[in-house]
């Protein structure tokens, strides 16, 4: 039923959303000295994938399991969403998914790292409230 299946969506949606929003909130802790950088900038990456996958299932848009913003930012743009250009740099963030959790597997991150890593989390969680208000 189309009924179901529209609420089935708008359900998995907020339960994205909501899990975006916690690693938002964990990245925006850029002041609490006991996390360290890398970890603020992997769940800044995580606000900014999760954000974009609601959107996507928002659209019933596929997507693979992926933790590239830059891919996930062009399904966006070939599903006709407009402002995806203004977003563009948060493609930097995917850097963050893997590597930098691990010792040694990446250049350690700074403090002004992680604070640019949550100023693009910003916007992008920002770009996809908008999007996501303004066709409720």
């Amino acid at each position: 039923m189309p009924g179901e299946r529209d609420q089935a969506i708008r359900e998995l949606v907020a339960e994205w959303m909501h899990r975006a929003r916690s690693d938002f909130e964990l990245a925006q802790m850029i002041g609490e000295v006991k996390i360290a950088p890398e970890i603020l900038v992997y769940h800044a990456q995580q606000a900014a994938e999760k954000a974009l996958k609601a959107l996507l299932v928002k659209h019933q848009v596929d997507f693979p399991n992926t933790h590239s913003v830059g891919l996930l930012l062009e399904l966006c743009k070939s599903a006709g969403l407009e402002g995806t250009e203004t977003i563009g740099d948060a493609v930097t963030l995917t850097r963050y998914a893997v590597a930098t959790r691990y010792p040694g597997e990446d250049e350690p991150v700074t403090r002004e790292e992680a604070k640019d890593a949550a100023e693009l989390a910003v916007r992008v969680f920002a770009w996809v409230e908008s999007l996501l208000e303004n066709e409720s």
